[in-house]
């Protein structure tokens, strides 16, 4: 344990795993309809044990740095192996920006050799009408639509990218806790880069352990973190006075990029006074190869 700002830190780490990313660049004639296409196109994904996808919004683009001109919002979707990956794409652009007044897709990762062909895919959709182009020094796909036109790129990169750089914010109660997790949130919206939060308004209210001790889930409460139970299982582990967890996920494009994201969120939510310590879950090493220890996390600026 070691102190930071006045509040308790466990000296541990979060295990963090690999995933296939794909990053999608969405414009439109608004930064209103970026973000409503942005935001269903990323809706279920906030865990792979039962989501599709895990995907989240990493942030909006002014106009001078979209490829059309017009507002933009990035977002990430991971997926285990790159052909989920793609049918997930395939899907969520489809069905969410596709049907989305005025929007088009672009790739967000333009320079990844590995390339997934999700223009091609989508322009049958056109039924024969659709066209091959080059627009803003891109191939894309036109489709007609009943607005319009609906441009899709082509193909779209992957990379391999990082999940799972987690950390836990302990509170006096769910009132200080959740303010502290959305200052956070805000925190790292607003400084860290190349990175998604994938869980509701990028917080989480019911982290899980691998497995289950009662049933054949591949996941269940993590409860030995659970303040209800602190007094009536041995292995609990809430600190007296802890009233209310909440866990923030980070995932990113590489491992800094997510140590980035979670040294930014601890150190925002610290400042909020009734956060008692900050920890994270591991799980010895069995959930993934990389890890992110909270003091180095902090160390990072």
């Amino acid at each position: 344990m070691f102190n930071y700002k006045g509040v308790e830190v466990e000296d541990t780490f979060a295990e963090m795993f690999p995933m296939w990313a794909g990053r999608v660049l969405i414009t439109a004639d608004s930064e209103k309809w970026a973000l409503t296409a942005a935001r269903n196109a990323t809706g279920f994904a906030s865990s792979i044990i039962m989501s599709p996808a895990e995907a989240g919004i990493e942030g909006l683009l002014p106009g001078e740095e979209t490829p059309d001109g017009r507002p933009g919002a990035l977002i990430q979707i991971y997926q285990r192996d790159r052909g989920s990956l793609k049918q997930q794409l395939i899907a969520r652009i489809g069905q969410c920006v596709m049907t989305c007044p005025t929007t088009a897709a672009f790739d967000g990762l333009p320079k990844t050799r590995r390339r997934l062909k999700i223009g091609k895919a989508l322009s049958i959709f056109g039924d024969g009408f659709q066209e091959k182009a080059t627009l803003y020094d891109r191939k894309v796909w036109r489709i007609p639509v009943m607005e319009g036109e609906f441009i899709v790129e082509d193909s779209f990169g992957t990379m391999r990218a990082i999940a799972g750089g987690a950390f836990l914010i302990m509170a006096k109660d769910f009132k200080t806790g959740l303010e502290a997790a959305e200052a956070a949130v805000n925190a790292i919206g607003q400084r860290a880069k190349y990175v998604i939060l994938p869980f509701p308004g990028g917080i989480c209210r019911s982290g899980s352990k691998a497995g289950s001790m009662k049933y054949k889930l591949p996941a269940s409460t993590n409860h030995p973190f659970c303040p209800t139970l602190k007094g009536s299982v041995t292995e609990s582990r809430v600190p007296e006075g802890v009233n209310a967890i909440y866990e923030i996920v980070v995932n990113g494009l590489d491992q800094a990029a997510v140590k980035r994201g979670m040294g930014e969120g601890i150190r925002a939510a610290v400042e909020v006074p009734g956060v008692l310590r900050i920890s994270a879950v591991n799980f010895g090493g069995r959930l993934g190869p990389y890890k992110a220890y909270l003091r180095e996390v902090l160390e990072l600026q």
